[in-house]
């Protein structure tokens, strides 16, 4: 057996993991991969050509280039069962928050709480895709990314019209305490996440790190919507609301195409 570490400059969230760990799908050499998001490092343990694996990789243009091969002794290599139920509740906590937040947004017209929620469904859509394409086809699983991907392309979009129009109008001030009550239970759910991953003995692992990553993403965008919910108070305007929910919608495209990506 071999342990090729590549550079992959490129991968910074679960996005990127679950793109390559797609697209490396099927490669019979492969025996196990080992993803170090931090360091922007991938380990593969292989048997045979690299070949394959190495054209594979590049073909993402991710900036991934191969480090260091060396031979080791045969590796039996088993899945740790409590990595994937700490990220199904994970995921089941950031789906619950997504409909909490887009119904508390849309009754207190919070385009914030709105964005926020999409972000939340963005993580839980990351974590799914992982999650579920266990056992499933690759074809399968493009399936999934690409219609998980239009779907919040399209809510976004609907999203970003909707601050335009409000811009245009100056109309329907936020309900402020909503948005920073509603967004205080996202900050401490967001950290109950966070919680349950570093509790995990397998935290140093891939999957661990990039969820933890991910989730302090979402602490920082919690906090953004709380400003913006005092700064709606203190100035008495929507400004603040439009704007943080602007931020916050591109971050959301930005994670469909990271998901779209997958589809290819």
């Amino acid at each position: 057996m071999e342990k090729t570490i590549f550079k992959i400059e490129q991968m910074d969230c679960p996005s990127e993991e679950t793109l390559i760990r797609m697209k490396l799908d099927g490669i019979l050499e492969i025996k196990n991969l080992d993803f170090d998001i931090p360091n922007r490092q991938l380990t593969v343990y292989h048997n045979g050509s690299l070949e394959s694996i190495e054209e594979a990789i590049i073909d993402l243009n991710l900036g991934g280039h191969q480090q260091s091969t060396v031979q080791i002794e045969e590796v039996d290599f088993e899945e740790e069962s409590n990595q994937k139920r700490l990220l199904w509740m994970v995921l089941v906590i950031n789906f619950t928050f997504f409909i909490i937040e887009i119904t508390t947004g849309l009754i207190s017209h919070s385009m914030g709480l709105v964005a926020d929620s999409l972000d939340m469904l963005a993580d839980a859509l990351v974590y799914g895709i992982s999650l579920l394409a266990v056992g499933k086809t690759i074809t399968k699983k493009k399936r999934v990314a690409v219609i998980s991907g239009y779907f919040q392309i399209f809510l976004a979009l609907a999203g970003f019209i909707e601050v335009i129009r409000r811009f245009i109008l100056n109309e329907q001030m936020p309900d402020f305490s909503t948005m920073i009550t509603v967004s205080l239970f996202a900050l401490v759910a967001n950290g109950l996440c966070l919680y349950l991953l570093q509790k995990s003995k397998n935290k140093e692992e891939a999957h661990m790190q990039a969820s933890m990553i991910f989730t302090s993403n979402d602490v920082i965008i919690n906090g953004g919507v709380i400003l913006a919910g005092l700064l709606v108070y203190w100035l008495e305007s929507n400004k603040p609301d439009l704007i943080v929910g602007t931020i916050v919608f591109v971050v959301v495209i930005q994670g469909a195409i990271r998901i779209l990506k997958l589809g290819k």
